[in-house]
């Protein structure tokens, strides 16, 4: 899909490409950004690639706080981006939000 400006946001696809408690990584703009479709219907998106090794954080197991990187399970806060490990970066967080049934990503 090509992305379409709403705003200063990026439309990058429709909701229901994206069901309850999965995520998926979307080219916006020059990032990688991944998208986490929470079990409570709410949306985070951080960086997609985790700044230890690379891991495609979109495939990571994610929770209501959290995602870790499936390469060597390094946790980073959805709300901050922070990583749970003193030795490994954070990854940026992005406004995310449904807006009239489509994924809107401010990068």
């Amino acid at each position: 899909m090509t992305s379409v400006s709403v705003g200063s946001g990026v439309v990058v696809g429709p909701m229901e490409d994206l069901q309850l408690g999965e995520s998926r990584a979307y080219a916006v703009q020059d990032k990688q950004i991944a998208v986490f479709r929470l079990t409570d219907g709410t949306l985070r998106a951080t960086d997609a690639v985790c700044p230890h090794r690379g891991g495609p954080l979109a495939d990571g197991q994610f929770d209501l706080g959290k995602v870790v990187c499936p390469l060597h399970q390094y946790a980073f806060g959805l709300a901050d981006g922070r990583c749970t490990s003193d030795d490994v970066g954070s990854v940026g967080v992005y406004r995310v939000e449904d807006r009239d049934g489509e994924i809107v990503i401010w990068p």
